[in-house]
């Protein structure tokens, strides 16, 4: 796989390129800040871009933003962004704009070899995942929400873990339920949520979580 990475910080940075390549990845270009960003994906051509939220000179959003204007020029350029701290507006405007794979991580996970190169793995091959911190706060905020409120707590249980990007298998693994009972659950969330039941993975947890955390389908909250 062809991998951008744009990060300020040194030993983050290079730690990731050496990381990535010997796991068989091709690092095109490792970035400390934007400048420069859009000639390196035309001349890159990267399948995943890797970006910090928080970049130079100002180390607010200029990481969001790049990769939110990414995700709209290159549609099918997926994106993985990584946070020092759970940063759940930047997280919801990510999430909103629809567009493609992606995936928002902290980046203590990085830590986790294996979970971290899986994660790179499953977002390049148009999944989207996002952090169980990310994940609980976008939960948190939309708890008095009326539909989330008609869920049922092991239906809770279910939706959390969809937002996280699992399978169906790996939802009862972790539940300890059978993959039969995991779809009647899936069918009952998005019927509580008003959803039209769908069954490619990306496009269900997408639109689960516009409704939890940016909803911008028109419904009331």
């Amino acid at each position: 796989m062809r991998i951008l990475i744009c990060e300020d910080s040194v030993l983050l940075r290079e730690g990731l390129v050496r990381l990535l390549a010997d796991d068989g990845h091709e690092v095109v270009a490792a970035l400390s800040d934007t400048t420069g960003l859009d000639e390196a994906v035309a001349d890159g051509a990267p399948d995943l871009c890797v970006l910090d939220v928080r970049l130079p000179p100002t180390w607010t959003d200029e990481g969001i933003r790049a990769a939110i204007a990414l995700r709209s020029r290159h549609p099918g350029l997926a994106v993985l962004v990584l946070s020092q701290y759970v940063e759940e507006r930047y997280a919801s405007d990510l999430i909103a704009d629809g567009q493609g794979s992606l995936g928002y991580l902290l980046k203590d996970r990085v830590a986790d070899v294996r979970e971290f190169l899986e994660a790179v793995a499953r977002i390049a091959d148009g999944a989207t995942i996002l952090d169980p911190e990310v994940v609980g706060q976008l939960l948190a905020r939309r708890r008095r929400d009326d539909r989330l409120q008609s869920l049922t707590e092991r239906e809770r249980a279910v939706l959390a873990l969809i937002a996280e990007g699992r399978s169906n298998q790996a939802i009862a693994q972790t539940l300890f339920v059978s993959a039969a009972s995991v779809e009647k659950y899936i069918t009952a969330i998005f019927t509580k949520l008003g959803l039209e039941q769908d069954e490619t993975g990306n496009r269900r947890v997408i639109a689960a979580l516009v409704h939890l955390g940016h909803d911008t389908t028109g419904a009331s909250s």
